[in-house]
């Protein structure tokens, strides 16, 4: 499977920005004049269930990627219509942009009872009318709508955003007791702690439910220091340390808490990485006694085997993990068969056989067989290469060497003259693993419209932007704001919904995934949405498969920020637009302040002194370079992208390489790498990063192609329904 960047993305403690992002819309409570009981009254409408069917339909979530100048008469328009979820939903966006431009008349007069229209976000309309009063200076109604939000909607996230901007201390002290998981809670927690760093069970809030927010490593220090904590709060504490690496520590904290499996391998783990060899030996050895059918205990026990200090001594803990642990079995014998084979040929090739037979769905399998592969293939024997890959797919569906093997068992059927086999071979490639570089190779040898290495720098394919997909988890009010495009209060909501942030589920985690996204934390985001490929448990995997056919899914884990900017300097430089995009992805995973260690910056990871020697050459004042600015950055990186691609006669492969290697590295390849196959020049780049880079590129392209183009999606999905088999040898 395409695998995803590992980057620990942590942001902790509300900072100036995340108090600005957080408090950003201003709230207040309602009209004086109507009485508590009317406004109480139960109300007969009941707020339709939004599905990906309903949420099509609606022309306010079409407008919501609009910014608020272009989509100002089109909601003019629909908030004249009759009465529908759809004009209710165009007077709130409508007032909310009214609002940002500081136009509070107008805005409070499409807010003007739209609470009892809107039931669904009644407290958000009555905060937008508090927002809208205290720009007009009318704080005493911003005051009173407040209060109103706190004692109609008491339980909703929505009061503790009221409960936050009231801003007196028992108001306080309710959003603290009531709301912990919201951020606006987490503030005034921070507040109060600068005034009285000696507050522990604030401090515990904090290490419970704000242990992912930047800053929260010092607030966990001084808690550590506190002798009067119980066991489960030493676990807390010891979570939030090992959530930020803080793995010493962890271990210090953990070894305090209650003793469960996994608490005790964090003990062990922590004093590992600490250094502290022989101290994590005893713990490592205590887990596996006291509870010896732990899962835990099974990676336990392979780290006793890594951490033997004579080879041969590992063998037990090995042994152990064979008989008991099966998921880990495949790990285990790879590191018998590597210590046999210095002692015991026989054992070792008894080893392999079981791994080869018993464990053959194992990732391990899969890697002796591509390794196998590979070997038979160097020395031109074809036919065994392609019955050492042939059960790669079948047996290791997940393996990201799967859509490898798929493609090469084609290229070498080809090569072997069965030309028939290899095409059915390419199109089980595109069926099986859409999402794979290998199935972009594949449908490009097929002769399908997708480019090739030649010509897909010239192509400018159709595409079609998409809706915000329906999150998969929250309340009918949190998808209605994110849908809406109102991403503070979404993400509040979110936050004050989502208790499970340890143990999240499939779908939680891929709707926190959605909130990074909305926020603009596009790391974050596509590394939380593409690691749910890495569950573990049956259930879970089952819950990964079911989303993963759904289009939603994809679109989310290749998302478009920036298509406006990229759209416009890729027709300026005459380049593919979802190349760049591409690239993009790759370099920074769209995250405009992105540095590299070699100074490398933003969407493109253009390097100062490039920026520098490019800038004359396009009449740009280098005084004036900001590489994070979206729209400079990408206006160097495309320029210098398009230079790449002249040096290299329009060839992406090449060009695409020297973005990565320099053109330097790919002058000396080209005399020594084989011309004749593109495929086997990829596969021969003597840079693992590089080559590495190359496929990931092209891989993104293709899913940018396969996501966002009707005519390739079509002919995909074609290919998905036909379900071709693998041929054999």
């Amino acid at each position: 499977m395409l695998k995803k960047l590992q980057t620990k993305h942590i942001s902790l403690i509300a900072g100036a920005g995340l108090c600005a992002f957080l408090a950003g819309a201003i709230v207040s409570a309602p009209e004086i004049g109507k009485s508590v009981g009317q406004w109480l009254k139960p109300r007969k409408i009941q707020p339709e269930q939004l599905s990906e069917e309903s949420k099509a339909k609606s022309p306010v979530f079409a407008l919501v990627s609009q910014s608020p100048q272009e989509r100002a008469a089109k909601l003019e328009a629909l908030k004249e219509g009759a009465k529908s979820a759809d004009r209710n939903r165009a007077r709130y966006l409508l007032a909310s942009d009214l609002i940002e431009r500081k136009q509070a008349k107008p805005a409070l007069e499409l807010l003007k009872g739209l609470e009892k229209d809107y039931p669904l976000l009644a407290p958000y309309v009555l905060l937008k009318q508090a927002q809208a009063e205290e720009l007009l200076g009318e704080e005493g109604k911003a005051s009173d709508l407040r209060q109103k939000v706190v004692k109609e909607y008491p339980k909703q996230a929505a009061a503790a955003k009221a409960l936050y901007l009231i801003a007196l201390p028992e108001y306080q002290d309710k959003a603290i007791a009531e709301f912990p998981s919201h951020p606006l809670t987490w503030e005034i927690i921070r507040k109060r702690l600068q005034e009285n760093p000696n507050q522990p069970q604030l401090q515990l809030v904090l290490a419970k439910y704000a242990y992912d927010q930047l800053g929260i490593v010092p607030v966990l220090d001084q808690l550590a220091n506190n002798s009067t904590l119980k066991p489960e709060e030493w676990e807390i504490i010891g979570t939030a340390y090992w959530e930020n690496s803080e793995f010493g520590k962890a271990a210090t904290a953990y070894g305090k808490a209650t003793r469960t499996p996994q608490n005790y391998y964090r003990v062990a783990r922590g004093l590992q990485v600490g250094g502290q060899r022989a101290e994590a030996v005893v713990m490592y050895q205590q887990l596996v006694k006291t509870f010896p059918d732990a899962k835990e205990t099974g990676t336990a026990l392979m780290r006793l085997a890594e951490m033997a200090t004579v080879r041969k001594d590992a063998l037990p803990y090995l042994n152990q993990v064979i008989s008991k642990f099966p998921d880990k079995a495949g790990t285990a014998l790879v590191e018998k068969i590597k210590i046999l084979q210095t002692q015991d040929q026989k054992a070792a090739s008894e080893a392999l056989k079981l791994l080869l037979t018993k464990y053959g769905n194992s990732e391990e399998a899969a890697e002796y067989r591509w390794k196998m592969a590979q070997q038979k293939a160097k020395a031109k024997d074809y036919k065994a290469a392609w019955q050492w890959a042939e059960p790669i797919p079948k047996n290791n569906p997940n393996s990201i060497l799967a859509p490898r093997a798929g493609f090469w068992v084609a290229k070498w059927a080809s090569k072997l003259g069965k030309n028939q086999e290899a095409k059915q071979a390419f199109e089980y490639t595109i069926s099986n693993f859409p999402y794979s570089y290998y199935s972009w190779r594949a449908a490009a040898t097929l002769g399908l419209n997708v480019g090739n290495f030649n010509t897909v720098r010239k192509m400018n394919p159709q595409v079609v932007p998409i809706q915000r997909p329906l999150p998969t988890a929250g309340s009918e009010t949190f998808k209605e704001l994110y849908l809406l495009g109102q991403d503070r209060d979404a993400w509040l909501q979110w936050q004050t919904e989502f208790q499970n942030k340890m143990q999240p589920t499939v779908a939680e985690e891929f709707t926190d995934g959605l909130m990074q996204l909305a926020k603009g934390e596009n790391i974050k985001g596509i590394d939380q949405i593409s690691k749910l490929e890495d569950r573990e448990t049956p259930q879970e995997q089952a819950e990964y498969q079911a989303l993963s056919k759904q289009i939603t899914y994809w679109q989310a884990r290749y998302p478009f920020p920036y298509l406006k900017e990229i759209e416009t300097w890729s027709e300026k430089r005459q380049l593919n637009p979802l190349l760049v995009t591409a690239l993009i992805r790759q370099e920074s995973r769209f995250e405009t302040k992105a540095r590299s260690t070699a100074g490398a910056t933003g969407l493109m990871q253009v390097l100062p002194n490039t920026a520098k020697w490019i800038a004359p050459q396009i009449q740009f004042d280098t005084k004036k370079i900001d590489l994070q600015n979206p729209n400079d950055n990408i206006m160097f990186g495309t320029w210098y992208l398009d230079h790449t691609h002249q040096q290299y006669g329009n060839n992406s492969l090449l060009a695409i390489a020297s973005y990565n290697a320099g053109p330097g590295n790919v002058s000396k390849w080209l005399p020594i790498l084989p011309k004749e196959d593109p495929d086997e020049f990829v596969e021969s780049i003597p840079f693992d990063e590089t080559k590495n880079y190359v496929r990931q590129v092209f891989g993104n392209y293709w899913n940018y192609l396969r996501l966002y183009n009707p005519e390739i999606s079509q002919i995909v999905s074609k290919y998905s329904a036909e379900h071709p088999e693998l041929p054999l040898q």
